[in-house]
């Protein structure tokens, strides 16, 4: 089982990455498993045409431990296991650690023994790396970091925050950094302020995505490019681009 988690800036373009990774290597009829590690529990929206579905921290508020896996999870586009952590009440309780408490309760209630995925893809907030945010990160979780960016100064600086993060936990066991996916802002002198970044943190660009309005199609529609529009070349990026990450992830298998 191949474990990775993506962080970003928030807006950076990440879930929908994220969701179109997934999508891409479902279609190939691999077994994914998407979880949302972001408050705002929309991670997943793409691969499930919108539909809403429960947190696992709106259950263990409203059930304490009493119910199952399948409460938790829903299937998604091309058979995606799909699970969304959530947030806290608003102005109650701290996102990082509702990331934890779901992550933990996941494990619990053995989501990757029942769902048996072959990849998880763990879609993380990057603006703050510390305390439960970290949790992906951990042992038993995420194996590989990878970070969407643009070359917009405030998502090079999250990227770099995330890097350091990543190589301070290095000697614990944590997941190490794969490397950086540019999501393409157009904004001046973009690429070269990205492979800057890339030399200044050892690391590198592993794939670099388009800014195309069929990625603005598509959500329009609450789904992914791949289900949307799968014979346009932002699909084929998106295809190339999990090549690209299963490989710096090791290979599946």
């Amino acid at each position: 089982m191949v474990r990775i988690a993506v962080y970003g800036k928030g807006g950076i373009g990440k879930s929908t990455t994220v969701s179109n990774l997934s999508a891409a290597l479902a279609e190939r009829g691999i077994r994914v498993m998407q979880i949302g590690c972001d408050p705002k529990a929309d991670s997943t929206a793409l691969l499930r045409g919108g539909e809403p579905m429960k947190t696992v921290l709106e259950l263990v508020r409203e059930r304490g431990n009493a119910f199952e896996l399948g409460d938790m999870i829903r299937e998604g586009f091309g058979g995606v296991v799909c699970a969304e952590a959530g947030g806290p009440s608003p102005g109650t309780g701290c996102a990082g650690r509702g990331i934890i408490a779901a992550l933990e309760k996941l494990k619990e209630k053995g989501a990757y023994e029942i769902a048996k995925p072959e990849v998880v893809f763990y879609d993380v907030l990057g603006d703050v790396v510390c305390g439960g945010f970290t949790m992906p990160m951990r042992p038993g979780y995420a194996q590989h970091v990878f970070v969407v960016t643009s070359g917009e100064n405030m998502s090079i600086h999250a990227a770099a925050n995330i890097a350091v993060a990543v190589e301070g936990f290095g000697n614990r066991g944590y997941a190490d950094f794969a490397g950086l996916i540019l999501n393409r802002r157009n904004v001046k002198n973009e690429e070269e302020k990205v492979e800057e970044l890339a030399r200044d943190i050892g690391s590198k660009i592993v794939g670099t995505l388009s800014r195309s309005d069929t990625v603005l199609e598509a959500e329009e529609r609450g789904k992914t490019v791949i289900e949307a529009f799968p014979e346009s070349e932002m699909a084929a990026e998106y295809r190339a681009l999990a090549d690209r990450v299963i490989e710096a992830a090791g290979g599946i298998g």
